[in-house]
């Protein structure tokens, strides 16, 4: 039945195709990209209810005027944009390190990685829930330590760490 299972996802797609025309636009996309302030506070009357919502609206408004002068691009003028091809070149390495480093397969087959570790039936859900764990830990100290360390050094001693564990594992792989 995975082709049913498959078909599921594409049912709640069509169901919220089928019910975006009735929600109402981001009330800071009416604001800030269309200009529409009558429509920004029907926006807000329409998702928030009946209220007083002039801080909000304000604000928007106050960003409105700092980003007055700021021409938005599309992707391509983005792309085609000399002062940001290196902040998109190390975008790109990054997201690019990120698929091949292994945390997506290990998170897609944990629960077979344990299965073949002869692990017990029932602990490999916990054991699963410890390494989601262990990530969110990860995250939450590595998040904090580039601030202290900046990202250039750590993306450098990450990918030397990564490289000298490749070489080791080769070496032992040849003897």
């Amino acid at each position: 039945l995975w082709n049913v299972l498959l078909s599921f996802s594409g049912l709640v797609a069509l169901i919220q195709l089928l019910f975006l025309p009735f929600f109402p636009e981001s009330p800071p996309y009416l604001l800030l990209q269309k200009g529409d302030q009558k429509g920004c506070l029907k926006a807000m009357k329409q998702l928030w209810g009946e209220g007083n919502y002039h801080t909000e609206f304000d604000d928007m408004l106050k960003e409105r005027a700092a980003t007055k002068g700021i021409k938005i691009m599309n992707v391509l003028e983005l792309l085609k944009e000399p002062s940001l091809r290196q902040q998109l070149g190390i975008l790109f390495l990054l997201l690019l390190s990120l698929q091949l480093c292994g945390l997506g397969a290990i998170t897609l087959y944990t629960s077979e990685i344990f299965r073949t570790a002869n692990l017990q039936e029932s602990i490999i859900p916990y054991v699963s829930l410890g390494v989601g764990i262990s990530e969110l830990f990860s995250i939450v100290f590595c998040s904090s330590i580039i601030d202290r360390f900046g990202r250039r050094i750590l993306l450098w001693g990450g990918y030397l760490l990564m490289a000298l564990i490749l070489v080791f594992l080769e070496i032992s792989l040849l003897l």
